[in-house]
C-alpha cells in the first residue's frame, strides 16, 4: 500500500489499487471521489497522435503537496491521492488520477475538483501535443483559469 501523497511517474496506475490503498485502515471513510483524466484523441481540429509531458523534479511534487495541504484547510477530508504521469502517451491513456476520502461526499467531492482545477492551471507541468497539424506546447485554458478562481486562488 503506497503511503505518498503525489507521484510523478511514467508507469500507468490501476485506480483500484490506488482507491483500496487510501481508504485501508480507516473506519472514518464514508466517501471516496476520484477523477481520471485521460488524453483525448482530438485537439481542435486535429487528430491527436501523442501527448508529451515534463515537469520539474522536485518542485512539481513539492507544489502538489502544498495544494493537498490546502484541500485539507479548506474541507474536512482524511485522506488525498494525486497521481500525475509524464513521458510520451497515446490518446486513451490515463494521464492524472486525483484521490480524495471524507466522512461525507461533499467534502470529498469539492476537495477533488479544488484539487484538479490546481492540477491544471498552477502545476508546473509542460503538455505538448502532436497532432495532424504539427506539434506544439499546450497552455492553459481561460475557463481553467476562471474554475481555480472561484476557489480564491
Amino acid at each position: 500500500m503506497p503511503t505518498a501523497r503525489v507521484s510523478i511517474q511514467a508507469e500507468d496506475f490501476d485506480l483500484s489499487h490506488e482507491i483500496a490503498a487510501l481508504r485501508a485502515g480507516d473506519g472514518g471513510v464514508g466517501a471516496v471521489c476520484s477523477f481520471v483524466g485521460t488524453v483525448r484523441d482530438r485537439s481542435g481540429p486535429g487528430q491527436v497522435s501523442a501527448m508529451e509531458l515534463e515537469h520539474y523534479p522536485g518542485m512539481t511534487e513539492k507544489s502538489i503537496e502544498a495544494m493537498i495541504d490546502d484541500a485539507h484547510r479548506r474541507f474536512d477530508i482524511r485522506a488525498a491521492r494525486v497521481i500525475h504521469r509524464i513521458g510520451l502517451l497515446a490518446p486513451g491513456d490515463q494521464i492524472v488520477l486525483v484521490a480524495v476520502t471524507s466522512a461525507h461526499r461533499g467534502e470529498s467531492f469539492q476537495a477533488c475538483e479544488f484539487l484538479m482545477d490546481y492540477l491544471k492551471t498552477r502545476a508546473p507541468f509542460w503538455k505538448k501535443e502532436s497532432t495532424s497539424e504539427g506539434a506544439q506546447w499546450v497552455d492553459a485554458r481561460v475557463s481553467d483559469d476562471e474554475a481555480l478562481a472561484r476557489w480564491g486562488l
